[in-house]
């Protein structure tokens, strides 16, 4: 999945840097620097900014087409309440930032100047409000939640550097009012605390620079390069993730890769299949060793073992991943015929038909509403999402990714399972590309987050758009009639690009009533060295000495259901075989099935999955509010789109067929992450809400694995489901064996995966039946008597095509604001990643 690289030639580069950005991110991230975010372009653009007064206002309505083209504008609204989720205005963050350097206790250094040894602001973000509290506001009258700030300081100003979470609060930030107090409340740890074993980064580039050094001899003969830190390096150095740790040492494995000569950043294919391990156990550099070796499969216990064998008669040097355009995404290969007339485009003729309040993050579209936020961490996350004005989902949004590789003979890939959350889906989503990510038409919103002392702003990161999906929500043809509807469905959507993977996250509404929460994912495998010497079972072969290294996809989701209020329970339904006499079968056994209904009742049964047939399906329900037949009104949670995929063999090929959406790790008790991956044991889970069980994992954990500040498994301490206050966690994800078909990038059509929340018994029928965008078409004898549209109007008119044309001019990068010392009208523009280690 994401892939570190060392990048040390580009490093040594006489550009900016953002080391201490990066550092901040992950102890030894500024020379573990993201694979994946563009290291070319430190290079080519230097890393400057270019420094103004006033914000330049971004256009949201139409990111990339003519000015004169205004569909994309939407109609406006306004909030019934203000946004009590939205996070820390810049004023806000500013006054936190200042207060908390006030804090003699916590001995804080300004980022722009710190070192390794220093403590620092990683993040500043709103502290979510209590659901209590919350409802309250929204449901009752009460006033506004207090807000209050989460500051995560790293501590690096001693010999075992951590992590720890405080309180601040209430805002706005008052003498004598405003308090600093450690947050442990909301982590089943017992404390916001997490230890640091990979601070040194400065050290850990010093300590690599010697390494690849001292064995250049070794890298010029077998890869026919080095990495010695200079600009004319051909090679790099990735570090696996997490560390590992044996006893009381502390282990990385790190292996050679090629830099790219073309103008993609293709690394991740370009391995060496030459790693080594380290002990970087300790702050002591000159205490760090490398314990031992590996080249084309075989693992030598010493760098002697290793030369000895080099020199032997006997050794293979099978080659290496050599650039070309085969890993590169640029236009290539055969030309589809008729390729080059335009494809269709969608338009949208009377312009949007969904209300913004922009200031809010409160969005309307048909029967639905909801609010709209983005954190640095977990990315897009709605509130109080409403059908016909009544909510029915207080959250959604994503808690947690992992990538988790596997391998019997690559110890590097064996050791490499990332938590994204770490590297931030929020940080990671950057501006989309009209035309291509989203319609040109769509309405495009910023968002915003805060990392070491700067809130970065990225431009028209969140779309908006309706689109008719290509087939109908209903049809039916009788002998002298076709009944057909339109299926319009609306999207939010954002891509967060974490390193070499590029996930598009959506939230899609229909007209039934239903919300599908989708990802899909594309980007550039992470594969391994293959040699005709060592074949493995670890994937398939898929270039000249690349392997498709196997690997899991799972992301977590959060979704608190409230169904007529917050007193709900969970049923299961169930087609189970049967075989039965009836009083009507003539006493003959009936082989046939029967639907069966359950309740989960605690939450020692909350640990729930999909059974082999898809014959389960789960629904959240009220029993205090059955409809009118007597049935408990809920909403039902299935799976959707694509999601694993199943490798058949057909003649001699090898098919891929979707096999619907049943994932959660193939690792048992992962060796790698530990408790730190609890919720992707299963396919959902059901737990009672608790406002000190906010989330199912910590954006942190994989620092220490071992010891996460949030344990899934404490959630389930045997509390009742039944009519409470019940919250749903789902896996998203694939398992992944990567082919010939991912080269150059993994496609989105077969990575896909999602869930549906659909009404079940809610409403008295069908609420599709509602569009106007409908038609019945009368016949007899083979003619057309009649032809309803129920007041639909066609569209008529011209269509100005340069307004469905993308203008890729405007893709602008990313703003900056410092808030340490707070410049609020001096805002920086830079490229990608700009100021947060993800790239120059």
């Amino acid at each position: 999945m994401l892939l570190f690289l060392y990048l040390l030639a580009l490093i040594a580069a006489p550009v900016v840097s953002f080391s201490k950005q990066a550092r901040g991110l992950r102890g030894s991230s500024p020379h573990v620097v993201k694979h994946g975010m563009f290291p070319g372009s430190i290079n080519k653009h230097s890393g400057q900014s270019s420094k103004f007064g006033k914000r330049v206002p971004v256009n949201r309505r139409q990111a990339g087409s003519p000015a004169s083209c205004d569909s994309g504008n939407p109609l406006t609204t306004k909030a019934p309440k203000s946004n009590i989720f939205a996070g820390l205005t810049n004023d806000e963050a500013a006054a936190v930032t200042s207060f908390l350097h006030a804090q003699s206790i916590l001995n804080l250094t300004a980022a722009a100047t710190a070192t390794d040894w220093d403590n620092i602001i990683l993040q500043v973000e709103l502290l979510q409000p209590n659901k209590s509290n919350a409802l309250a506001y929204l449901d009752s009258g009460a006033a506004a939640p207090v807000r209050y700030a989460r500051a995560v300081i790293q501590f690096g100003a001693t010999l075992e550097p951590y992590i720890q979470e405080y309180q601040v609060g209430p805002l706005p930030v008052v003498t004598g009012s405003t308090a600093l107090t450690s947050l442990d409340s909301i982590y089943n740890k017992g404390k916001g605390y997490i230890r640091v074993y990979d601070q040194d980064s400065v050290a850990l580039i010093d300590f690599s620079y010697q390494i690849s050094t001292g064995i250049a001899d070794i890298t010029q003969f077998l890869l026919n390069g080095t990495a010695l830190g200079a600009l004319n390096d051909t090679l790099a150095i990735a570090g696996s993730a997490p560390l590992t740790f044996e006893d009381d040492k502390v282990f990385q494995w790190n292996q050679f890769y090629g830099i790219n000569t073309t103008p993609c950043l293709d690394e991740y294919l370009l391995l060496s299949g030459l790693q080594f391990k380290t002990d970087i156990t300790g702050r002591d550099p000159e205490k760090w060793s490398v314990v031992a070796w590996q080249y084309n499969g075989i693992f030598y216990e010493s760098e002697t073992a290793f030369r000895q064998a080099l020199n032997s008669s006997t050794f293979a040097v099978p080659g290496t991943n050599s650039d070309g355009d085969w890993a590169c995404t640029d236009y290539n290969g055969d030309s589809f015929p008729r390729d080059e007339l335009n494809p269709p485009v969608p338009v949208q003729p009377d312009g949007p038909r969904f209300a913004v309040d922009e200031q809010e993050g409160y969005v309307e579209w048909m029967d639905f509403s909801f609010y709209l936020t983005s954190t640095r961490d977990r990315g897009i996350q709605l509130n109080n999402v409403a059908y016909k004005g009544e909510r029915f989902i207080y959250e959604v949004g994503l808690q947690e990714a992992v990538a988790h590789y596997a391998s019997a003979s690559d110890p590097f890939q064996a050791s490499n399972a990332y938590l994204d959350s770490e590297f931030g889906f929020g940080q990671s989503s950057f501006q989309l590309v009209s035309g291509f990510d989203c319609p040109a038409y769509a309405t495009y919103l910023n968002t915003s987050f805060y990392i070491e002392e700067t809130t970065h702003t990225h431009p028209s990161s969140i779309c908006l758009f309706e689109f008719d999906t290509g087939y109908p929500i209903q049809r039916h043809t009788a002998p002298s009639y076709v009944s057909v509807t339109k299926n319009i469905a609306f999207i939010v959507r954002s891509v967060a690009t974490v390193g070499n993977y590029d996930y598009m996250f959506d939230y899609e509404f229909y007209l039934d009533g239903s919300m599908h929460v989708t990802v899909r994912a594309s980007g550039y495998i992470q594969g391994s060295f293959w040699s005709t010497d060592n074949p493995t079972n670890d994937g398939f072969h898929i270039h000249d000495h690349l392997l498709g290294s196997m690997h899991d996809h799972v992301l977590n989701y959060k979704l608190d259901l409230d169904v007529a209020g917050t007193a709900n329970s969970v049923v299961k339904n169930s087609l189970v075989p049967t075989t039965q006499v009836y009083p009507w079968s003539n006493g003959q056994a009936r082989n046939t099935m029967t639907f069966n209904r359950s309740f989960i009742t605690s939450e020692d049964e909350g640990r729930l999955n999909w059974d082999v047939n898809n014959g389960v399906m789960y629904s959240v329900v009220n029993k205090d509010a059955p409809n009118q037949y007597g049935e408990y009104r809920g909403f039902k949670i299935l799976p959707g789109k694509l999601a694993q995929i199943c490798l058949v063999k057909f003649l001699k090929l090898t098919l891929k067929l979707a096999t619907g959406n049943r994932n959660y790790l193939t690792v048992q008790n992962s060796s790698t992450l530990g408790a730190s991956v609890n919720w992707a044991t299963n396919h959902l889970y059901a737990v009672q809400h608790k406002d000190n069980e906010p989330h199912s994992a910590y954006p942190y954990n994989s620092y220490d694995p071992n010891h996460p500040v949030v344990d899934f498994n404490k959630f389930f301490n045997g509390e009742s489901l039944d009519q409470e206050d019940v919250v749903i966690y789902f896996n998203l994800g694939m398992h992944h064996v990567p082919d010939t078909s991912d080269l150059p990038n993994t496609v989105l059509t077969t990575s896909q995966s999602s869930m549906i929340i659909a009404p079940s018994n809610f409403l008295n029928g069908d609420p599709s039946r509602g569009t106007i965008h409908q038609s019945r078409i009368n016949v007899v004898n083979g003619s057309v008597t009649d032809a309803l549209t129920f007041g639909a109007k066609q569209p008529s008119g011209s269509v100005d095509l340069a307004c469905t044309a993308p203008n890729l001019q405007t893709f602008i990068g990313e703003e900056y604001i410092s808030k340490y010392p707070y410049e609020p009208d001096a805002q920086q523009v830079g490229n990608l990643g700009a100021g947060t280690g993800d790239g120059g």
